[in-house]
C-alpha cells in the first residue's frame, strides 16, 4: 500500500499486492474458523448443542472450556471475516478505478503524441457497424470511428478493403494497433481478431471513405 500526497494530505494507494495480502488474511481466518468447527465436531456438540444435561447440570462428557473457547473464537472470527470481505471489496473497487484512470491517461497521452508527431493523416475508412460482444466491441471501437491506421494498413498504402481483410486473416489471435479519429480527436486501440459467437473475426463493418470525403 503506497502513500501519495493529495489535496487533503497523505492518501493510501491500493496495489495488487495489497489485495493479495487481504485475500491471504481472509483465507487464514477461514482456516481458523474451520479448525474451531472441527473442535466442536470432535466434542459432538456443534455450534448450538446444549452444554447441560437433562437435569440442568454442566455436562461431564465433554470439555466445556474447549467448547466455549471454540464458540467464542468462531464468533469473533466471523466478525473479522465480514470486515475483511468489506476491505477486499473496497480495495478491488479502488484498484479497478485506478487502473481505469491510468488507461484513460495513457490513451490521452497517446492521442497527444499522435497530434505532436505532425499533420494528422486523412482517414481512409469508416466504421458503420459494431456488434455487441464482438472483438471490435471489446476493443472499444465505435460506430462513426474514422480509421487512419489498421495494423500495417495506413492512409499512405490503403487501396481497398481487401488490404484490411488480409491483415485480419494473417493476425488471428494477435493484437493489432488501430488508430481512428473520434470526435475530431485521434484515438488508439488494440484489436485482436479472433473467432467469437458471430461472423468473421472482428464483429464490425468497415466501409471505405471516397477520396475527398474525409
Amino acid at each position: 500500500m503506497k502513500t501519495t500526497e493529495g489535496n487533503n494530505g497523505a492518501t493510501m494507494t491500493i496495489t495488487a499486492n495489497d489485495v493479495k495480502n487481504l485475500i491471504k488474511k481472509k483465507d487464514d481466518i477461514e482456516e481458523q474458523i474451520k479448525a474451531y468447527y472441527d473442535v466442536l465436531d470432535d466434542q459432538g456438540v456443534g455450534e448450538e448443542g446444549s452444554l447441560v444435561d437433562a437435569e440442568g447440570f454442566p455436562r461431564s462428557d465433554v470439555n466445556l472450556y474447549q467448547i466455549r473457547t471454540a464458540r467464542h473464537n468462531i464468533s469473533c472470527l466471523q466478525n473479522d471475516h465480514k470486515a475483511i470481505m468489506v476491505d477486499i471489496e473496497d480495495a478491488l473497487h479502488k484498484l479497478h478505478a485506478r487502473e481505469k484512470s491510468k488507461h484513460e491517461q495513457d490513451e490521452c497521452q497517446q492521442a497527444e503524441a499522435m497530434e505532436q508527431d505532425g499533420p494528422r493523416p486523412s482517414p481512409f475508412a469508416r466504421v458503420d457497424g459494431v456488434t455487441q460482444g464482438s472483438p471490435a466491441c471489446r476493443a472499444g471501437i465505435r460506430v462513426g470511428d474514422e480509421v487512419i491506421e489498421f495494423g500495417s494498413v495506413n492512409t499512405g498504402n490503403f487501396q481497398n478493403l481487401a488490404n484490411i481483410a488480409s491483415v485480419v486473416q494473417h493476425s488471428e489471435g494477435k493484437p493489432l494497433r488501430v488508430s481512428v479519429i473520434r470526435d475530431d480527436k485521434p484515438t488508439q486501440m488494440s484489436l485482436t481478431p479472433q473467432k467469437w459467437s458471430g461472423r468473421g473475426l472482428l464483429g464490425c463493418n468497415i466501409v471505405p471513405i471516397p477520396s475527398g470525403d474525409s
